[in-house]
């Protein structure tokens, strides 16, 4: 299929290059001109066919707003639009409506796989209107982890059921981080065990904590056991504030993840030793940037 990608940051340039491996035409967008396969958003829609299919991955909030206002004047009924990028799901009603105002169709995309996505594929979770996700139905299958039947999944037929979906993804990892890094502070600092990095690397095979969160904490503690050229400072890149006001509309208790989500706010106050892991993880998982030591 042909498909407009709008972001080619480290996510979207990855789904780019991921593409075009499955033989798709991938007319990219980015404001840096260098990386960009068109010199404005106008030029990339010109050079789709119709009807035109339109990927957005940029940052939530007015960027991701801007760009899909920026595109209803640019397309034509028939026409789509995702949202693959993290807004928030409130957003996507908002924005559904207004492409319908023109008769063009949206759907709501949270893309989960970090920077190793071009390799091991993504994971989908999509709202919106079936016919309008059979017209993008080609790049999920293309994106999507291969030989399995997971990794892509219909949410729901409302605008915001998929980002909804990544939300509550992203609010369970910032509690499975906090666990783990909460466990090797505390085994970092007792005198009784030794080679920390050989005990959570041991966790990897036959037991119930085994994850991929915990083998980029392990490559992380085997290349700097203490953790010591990372400064215990975390973002929080919003999804896990949105998981907790979701749960306080709706009467859900949710204590780990709201707790992992206040330690975070901690870490910016002092030098946390356990923030010092839950950045190593996002730097191995999405390549979030770190402050080493040096820059503190």
């Amino acid at each position: 299929m042909d498909i407009g990608l709008v972001g080619l940051g480290k996510m979207g340039g990855n789904m780019r290059t991921r593409l075009r491996n499955a033989g798709h035409t991938v007319v990219g967008y980015d404001r840096n001109q260098e990386i960009s396969d068109a010199g404005s958003l106008a030029e990339m829609v010109e050079k789709l066919p119709s009807p035109k299919v339109v990927w957005v991955m940029v940052p939530a909030g007015e960027p991701t707003r801007s760009t899909i206002a920026e595109l209803k004047e640019l397309l034509s009924e028939g026409d789509l639009v995702v949202d693959g990028g993290n807004s928030k799901y409130t957003d996507d009603a908002l924005n559904a409506a207004s492409l319908a105002e023109k008769g063009i169709g949206f759907v709501d995309c949270g893309v989960s796989g970090g920077v190793w996505g071009l390799s091991n594929g993504y994971a989908l979770m999509y709202g919106g209107k079936a016919e309008d996700a059979a017209k993008v139905m080609p790049a999920f299958e293309a994106l999507k982890p291969e030989h399995t039947e997971d990794g892509l999944v219909h949410c729901g037929e409302t605008p915001g059921a998929g980002h909804f979906s990544k939300m509550v993804h992203n609010g369970i990892e910032y509690a499975m981080m906090q666990a783990y890094a909460e466990g090797w502070e505390l085994l970092d600092k007792v005198d009784i065990v030794d080679n920390v990095p050989e005990i959570f690397a041991s966790w990897r095979t036959g037991t119930v904590v085994r994850s991929w969160l915990l083998d980029l904490l392990v490559d992380q503690i085997r290349a700097d056991e203490h953790l010591e050229k990372i400064r215990g400072y975390a973002e929080d890149s919003g999804e896990g504030r949105w998981t907790v006001e979701a749960a306080i509309d709706n009467a859900v208790p949710m204590p780990a993840i709201s707790a992992s989500l206040f330690a975070r706010f901690v870490s910016r106050q002092d030098d946390s030793p356990a923030m010092k892991a839950i950045a190593a993880m996002r730097n191995g998982f999405g390549g979030h940037a770190v402050i080493s030591e040096s820059e503190a």
